[in-house]
């Protein structure tokens, strides 16, 4: 079995730190750069994807809100024509800092809020997920399960990557529970790991309603910005491995 094993990095700003970036690198095969919106700056970008080069990590632009107080995390009410065009900003942003380092970008993700909306709104993804074939038809789209990002995609003719979110409850349509709704972010090491178990041994995800669902998962996502992230990834790194799987990069899973 092959599965990719990803983090959110790139996610401080100036000299504020967000999680162990350095560390993770060493752990996971695919890294989404924040792209200055909701967290991240040229500089953040341009070090996280010479790190990324020098390990052979994948990189994929990770796009989200223009939210730096809320980290992304909060809805907006933007214009349909102006977030189109600020996702396309955010792709060439990290675009052009991986062409002058040589390391082209593979994937992009929807963080936080915006990620949210797209998953559940079929009219959102369709013009959003055509941006991004606009920009680069070659881009894999990493997303948590979403049939509004998958069918948009399939429209034009670009590739999904379905990712779990071992830390994040699922609801009962297999989208992601809102933050604001208590248990949506599971804290216990031990039960992460537990649903990384499940997913790999059986292909499932329990949802928060106790609802057995079917995950055809290409990657497991990690947030480089809880508590004892770097452990944690280790732990699942140490299950997948042991459990005779291979750590792929995303786009060396999908060719």
């Amino acid at each position: 079995m092959r599965i990719d094993l990803n983090a959110d990095l790139g996610e401080g700003f100036g000299p504020w730190r967000m999680g162990e970036d350095e560390a993770l690198l060493t752990l996971v095969s695919s890294a989404n750069v924040a792209c200055g919106l909701h967290a991240g700056d040229p500089l953040i970008m341009d070090n996280t994807v010479r790190m990324a080069k020098a390990g052979g990590i994948d990189v994929g632009a990770h796009v989200g809100f223009p939210d730096l107080v809320g980290f992304g995390r909060r809805q907006m009410n933007i214009d349909l024509k102006e977030l189109t065009a600020l996702v396309v900003y955010q792709l060439g942003a990290l675009a052009g800092i991986t062409a002058v380092n040589g390391h082209p970008m593979t994937h992009m993700s929807f963080h936080g809020a915006l990620g949210n909306r797209v998953a559940a709104d079929a009219e959102l993804a369709g013009p959003l997920v055509a941006a991004v074939a606009a920009f680069d038809s070659r881009l894999i789209i990493s997303s948590s399960s979403s049939r509004a990002i998958e069918a948009a995609a399939d429209k034009n003719g670009l590739r999904v990557a379905t990712t779990f979110l071992a830390d994040r409850a699922y609801d009962d349509d297999c989208l992601l529970v809102p933050r604001s709704v208590t248990g949506s972010v599971i804290k216990d090491p031990a039960q992460v790991l537990q649903r990384v178990r499940q997913l790999l041994e059986e292909g499932t995800v329990t949802s928060l309603n106790g609802k057995r669902l079917a995950v055809p998962a290409h990657s497991i996502l990690l947030h480089g910005d809880t508590a004892g992230a770097v452990e944690l990834a280790r732990t699942i790194r140490r299950e997948i491995e042991q459990g005779g799987g291979r750590i792929t990069p995303i786009s060396r899973l999908l060719n």
